[in-house]
């Protein structure tokens, strides 16, 4: 049975991933990012793409006439990030609003658009990351970026706990470095271990079936420091 799918960050790397696989599993995805060209390129039957940034949140209404196409909303996977690696000094106020205005506020913003739209079978798949996550490992330069996925986690947290009683699922994966566009422009030369095609796997898993004995947790997915 088709689901209805909504990702955030399509236009490349893990959330790009995620959304062949489920197009590939004959699912319905609504995928939102800045740039879906490469999207639509595969010309995939189940595909609706726009083209939205998730910080404009006065525009967020304008995003129903893509959901209407659904009856209901059976997963939400808020992927989309930002990472400023600076050192703490030089670290403005500006870049400080950007990280948390697309890693938290639009994760609020846009769940909020659409927990009417869910039912006790959906569920949220927060991306974060595992320099979000108390006691791991932290590392210079990360200040904004990790702060704010310690926000997502609590956020996470606090939304399961909210809506435990319509049924429907939060979750947060802290994700260990994946090789994608964003950490090749914050750490330049650095190989991560792990592809996106993999982790989107794993996710893509997570989401369909993994999720269902899970609510409200922060779960690491890491094969290595960082």
């Amino acid at each position: 049975m088709s689901k209805n799918i909504v990702i955030t960050g399509t236009s490349s790397g893990i959330g790009l991933e995620l959304a062949k696989f489920f197009l590939k599993s004959k699912h319905n995805v609504l995928a939102i990012s800045r740039n879906n060209s490469e999207l639509r390129k595969l010309n995939l039957k189940g595909l609706y793409a726009v083209d939205f940034d998730i910080t404009n949140y006065e525009r967020y209404d304008s995003l129903n006439k893509y959901l209407n196409n659904f009856k209901n909303v059976d997963v939400l996977i808020n992927n989309a990030g930002l990472l400023i690696n600076k050192p703490f000094e030089d670290t403005s106020l500006e870049d400080f609003q950007k990280v948390y205005s697309t890693n938290v506020f639009s994760v609020a913003m846009l769940t909020q658009l659409l927990i009417k739209r869910m039912n006790n079978r959906s569920n949220v798949v927060n991306i974060s990351s595992i320099g979000g996550v108390e006691g791991t490992l932290k590392f210079p330069g990360l200040a904004a970026y990790s702060s704010s996925k310690g926000a997502l986690n609590i956020l996470t947290e606090m939304l399961a706990e909210e809506y435990k009683e319509q049924g429907i699922h939060f979750n947060s994966l802290a994700l260990g470095s994946v090789q994608t566009k964003m950490l090749n422009k914050a750490f330049p030369g650095f190989q991560a271990s792990t592809s996106a095609k993999d982790m989107a796997e794993y996710i893509y898993n997570f989401a369909m079936e993994g999720h269902k004995l899970i609510n409200g947790k922060v779960i690491s997915i890491s094969s290595s420091t960082p």
